[in-house]
Formats: C-alpha cells, sequence, structure tokens
C-alpha cells in the first residue's frame, strides 16, 4: 500500500472510499470507548471489570499512537505546498497533532516515571480533546467553528467590553466595601472575583456588598452584566442564523447554476505546461475547477504547476443575459421529431438559430442542407428557453 493510499484512508473518507469510510467508523468508536472507560472507572461497581477495561483503554491508546504516526508520516500530503519536513514540523505544532499526541503519550509516561502515576493520570484526561476530530466528520458540528471564526472580532470586541467592566466594577466596589467588610473585599482582586459572579450572572454568593452604596451599585452591576452577556449570544446567534441561511441558498441556487466542463490534455506542445495556475491566462469567467495527474485529483492552487499529460477539467457558467438570450444544448436521441429532417425544415421559432452540430467527435458548421440525426448534439442559440430538450 502507497503512502498516498494510506493517507487517503487516515483522513476523512466519502461515501465510495469503503476502507477509508470503515477508518473513520473506527476511530469514532474508539474514542466514544476511550472516553467511557474514563468514566466508567470513576464507579465502584467497576471494579470486576477493571482488568477488561484496561486492556480496551490500552488497545486503544496503542491505536491513537498508530494513527499519530501515520499522520506524521503523511503529513507532507497534507499540507501539500511546504517540504516534508516543515509540513511534519507543521502537524506536530498544530491544534490537531497536540491533541493527537496527548491523547496517547501520557498513558505510557507512569512506565518511565513511576512516581509520578498521578500527575499524568490527569493528562490522560486530555483524550477528551480527541471528541473535537469527531467534528471533522459532520459538517453540521463544523458549523459552530466557522460561526466562532467568521464572528470573532465581534467577541472579541464584545469580551475586551465586559472585562473593562469587571475591572471597572471590582475597583468601585473595593471601594466602597473594604471599610465595613476587609477580610471580604482584601484587595481589588477579591473586587473581582465578585464583578465575575455578578456580571456573569452566576451569583455564588460568597461575597457581597453591605452597605448601601454597594447594594446600589450591585444592582447597576447586575442589570449591566445581563446585558453584556446576552451581547456574544447575539452575536453567536445571528451567525448560526446567516452560517444556515447562506448554506440553504448555496445549495438551492446550486441546484440552478448551469455549470458546463470541459476536459483538455496538456501535450508537450501545450502552453500551459510548466506554468503555475495563478499564471494562467483564465478569460473572465472560466475556472479551473480540478486536474487529473495519473489517476489522482489535484485541487489547484495558485503555486500548482501544470505538468505533462495533466487534464485540465475547465467549468464554465452557462451563457444568459437580462434580455433572455440564451444557448441550450440538445442531445437527439431516438424517435426525435427533428431525427431525419434538414434545419431549413425544422419548425422552429425564427428567434432561434442553430450555431453548431456535434456528431461523433465532430463539430460541424450547420447550413439548411445539413440533415440531423439520431445521437447528434445540437446547440441552440435562442431568446427562449427551450423545455423538456432531452426527449
Amino acid at each position: 500500500m502507497t503512502k498516498k493510499r494510506v493517507f487517503d484512508i487516515i483522513q476523512v473518507g466519502n461515501a465510495t472510499d469503503i476502507p477509508s469510510r470503515i477508518f473513520d467508523m473506527a476511530f469514532i468508536l474508539m474514542v466514544l470507548t476511550n472516553l467511557f472507560i474514563a468514566l466508567f472507572e470513576t464507579f465502584d461497581a467497576s471494579g470486576p471489570y477493571l482488568e477488561l477495561l484496561d486492556m480496551l483503554e490500552l488497545f486503544t491508546v496503542v491505536c491513537f499512537g498508530v494513527e499519530y504516526v501515520l499522520r506524521v508520516w503523511t503529513a507532507e500530503y497534507l499540507y501539500p505546498a511546504m517540504s516534508r519536513k516543515k509540513a511534519v514540523l507543521y502537524y506536530v505544532a498544530s491544534f490537531s497533532g497536540i491533541i493527537d499526541l496527548l491523547s496517547f503519550f501520557p498513558y505510557f509516561l507512569p512506565m518511565f516515571f513511576p512516581t509520578g502515576v498521578v500527575a499524568f493520570r490527569m493528562f490522560r484526561v486530555i483524550r477528551i480533546f480527541r471528541l473535537f476530530r469527531v467534528n471533522a466528520y459532520y459538517d453540521a458540528l463544523n458549523v459552530i467553528s466557522d460561526v466562532i471564526r467568521s464572528k470573532k472580532d465581534q467577541l472579541l470586541s464584545s469580551i475586551f467590553i465586559i472585562l473593562v467592566m469587571m475591572v471597572g466594577a471590582s475597583l468601585c466596589m473595593y471601594s466602597l466595601e473594604h471599610e465595613v467588610q476587609p477580610d471580604v473585599f482584601q484587595n481589588a482582586f477579591s473586587g473581582f472575583w465578585w464583578a465575575v459572579s455578578t456580571l456573569l450572572t452566576v451569583g455564588y454568593g460568597d461575597i457581597y456588598p453591605i452597605t448601601i452604596a454597594g447594594r446600589i451599585f450591585g444592582i447597576v452591576i447586575t442589570f449591566l452584566g445581563v446585558g453584556m452577556v446576552a451581547i456574544p449570544t447575539g452575536i453567536l446567534s445571528a451567525g448560526f442564523v446567516e452560517q444556515y441561511t447562506r448554506l440553504k441558498s448555496f445549495h438551492d441556487y446550486s441546484l440552478e447554476a448551469d455549470i458546463r466542463f470541459v476536459r483538455l490534455e496538456v501535450r508537450e506542445d501545450h502552453p500551459w505546461l510548466g506554468q503555475k495556475v495563478k499564471d494562467l491566462p483564465l478569460p473572465p469567467g472560466l475556472i479551473l475547477a480540478i486536474i487529473q495527474r495519473r489517476g489522482d485529483v489535484v485541487v489547484p492552487r495558485g503555486d500548482t504547476v501544470i505538468a505533462l499529460h495533466d487534464h485540465i477539467v475547465l467549468g464554465a457558467e452557462g451563457y444568459q443575459d437580462d434580455v433572455g438570450i440564451a444557448l441550450k444544448e440538445i442531445i437527439l436521441k431516438q424517435h426525435h421529431p427533428w431525427a431525419g429532417q434538414k434545419i431549413q425544415d425544422l419548425d422552429i421559432s425564427r428567434q432561434t438559430l442553430i450555431v453548431m452540430v456535434r456528431r461523433e467527435g465532430k463539430v460541424l458548421i450547420p447550413n439548411g442542407e445539413l440533415e440531423l440525426q439520431a445521437g447528434d448534439t445540437v446547440l441552440l442559440y435562442s431568446r427562449k428557453n427551450i423545455q423538456n430538450a432531452n426527449r
């Protein structure tokens, strides 16, 4: 099995890649099993099953370690724009790489440092963060991270306002309550703890004002806290609505988009050979969708270089303008009323013109005497939409 195939399997698979889908489901099952063991071990009833639980935990941790090694080994395919060394370092230092490492590495530390068993067991709690990896398998869960990224500036602004209010409230409450409660409001940090519990509407009750001025100030801060906490909530709620609206609109409009694709092979005399995608002289409205290279599909990026024998798939939106002029492609199937007739004898509108006929891979320039045949592809230029074309 090649390294590229290993990479495809351990990444999120599609419905047609059975081994990759099996790996995905097995990975999710092992994460959930590992977390179940961590929870069940806290019950007294787990005593008779400790040996079995330890074996299952060891098995899942070893699998996590093998997966981590495979991801390090195939890191250059995850970051194709980087060299192998940089790709490995980038993955190891990434959030997912750190979580992958900490999900299995602390389990083996007590073998080398027996005196730190308790501390290392605390580190093993980090394996719960592997649930973030499950997030990659479900688009609905990815909406959460997309919303946070899109609204990060607004969220940071609201958090900054809350922090400013907390600092101000803590200093004010310290000034009002320190003389009458020197043991409770000992310093500004004690006031800050009160401000946090009040502004965030938690209200632990361990620290509270007793002076009239302090209580009035506490009422004001409580009301402000309700509004301040509502700001990030409103931002996230609006972000979720926008994201789902965008996804729905994309889905709806994508069903109506008329996109046509053509494929061409890059040969030795092709002018695009050796050029980067960002340097290709593509006209506006034409996109380079994918590159097929030796059986693999390459997503074109700006620095992707066109190689010999690449198959380039180009896409363009179907022609349509404001006055209803459209290009329509019709495939003449058996028993189509146009099959066997000359173009000059067709009963079509004067606003409709046949601009091209494709037959058995050849392009024919239409004229009145050209007789259409079943299997021909006819390109029409019309001011009206032609319904039920493929009949």
